[in-house]
């Protein structure tokens, strides 16, 4: 499925809720045009209004650009080249099924055929380079939460799925970026990151390149009737 019918909002313009959340889809290519701070603490102001567990809020962001940025790129890509590390999927059955689909729309969208490894691996290093994104947020939440991780986690998912929506909303793109985070070391040296916050994941961030065929794809979702079950609604 391509994006033509969902195209990416003009800052500014007006949206309903339900535009936002329809029409957003991940960016995994981007204009090099630097994105302003106030424009990151704004959709971060927005984004923190997310719900969390008894309000616990435990997220935080070490919102990364510039040299800083490009040290993180260099290194992780000199690390996955020497690991010769890719994207290895610990998913199976309908879960696998789903990742491939959205990589074979990727591919084709790119023109990647199933036999070019150069091209593959170049995509997959892409990833490692935060997609060349002007801005990487990375999530983080407290390790001195008292009642396990599983709770910050959510909410770190929670506060995430809140910040690429308003970015959405102001003319950015994002891609949640785990392969990012696959050299924690890397980020905690040139981000700053104390050893008392635990990485949760990045989020690559920047205006999109509508140029980039795999901006276009969006990806399938399962029904309502997939994921829920309704319990004592018969009459």
């Amino acid at each position: 499925m391509y994006g033509s019918e969902f195209p990416t909002p003009a800052a500014g313009s007006a949206q309903t809720y339900d535009d936002v959340v329809l029409s957003r889809r991940s960016i995994r290519g981007y204009k090099p045009d630097p994105v302003p701070e106030a424009l990151v603490r704004e959709i971060l102001q927005i984004a923190i209004r997310a719900p969390s567990n008894v309000n616990t809020q435990p997220w935080n962001f070490y919102v990364i650009t510039g040299a800083p940025l490009d040290r993180i790129r260099a290194e992780n890509l000199e690390n996955a080249q020497a690991s010769a590390s890719g994207v290895h999927s610990t998913y199976d059955g309908v879960h696998r099924a789903r990742q491939i689909e959205i990589a074979k729309q990727l591919f084709g969208a790119m023109g990647i055929e199933r036999h070019d490894q150069d091209k593959r691996r170049w995509w997959v290093l892409r990833g490692f380079r935060q997609y060349d994104a002007p801005v990487s947020i990375v999530v983080t939440y407290d390790r001195t939460i008292g009642s396990g991780p599983e709770a910050a986690c959510f909410d770190c998912g929670s506060v995430t799925n809140a910040l690429v929506n308003a970015a959405w909303a102001r003319g950015l793109g994002c891609v949640i970026n785990g392969q990012g985070t696959l050299h924690p070391a890397v980020l905690r040296e040139h981000g700053q990151i104390p050893d008392d916050q635990a990485i949760m994941t990045c989020v690559a961030m920047g205006y999109p390149d509508d140029t980039f065929a795999a901006n276009a794809v969006v990806s399938t979702r399962k029904s309502v009737d997939e994921a829920a079950v309704f319990i004592g609604f018969e009459a």
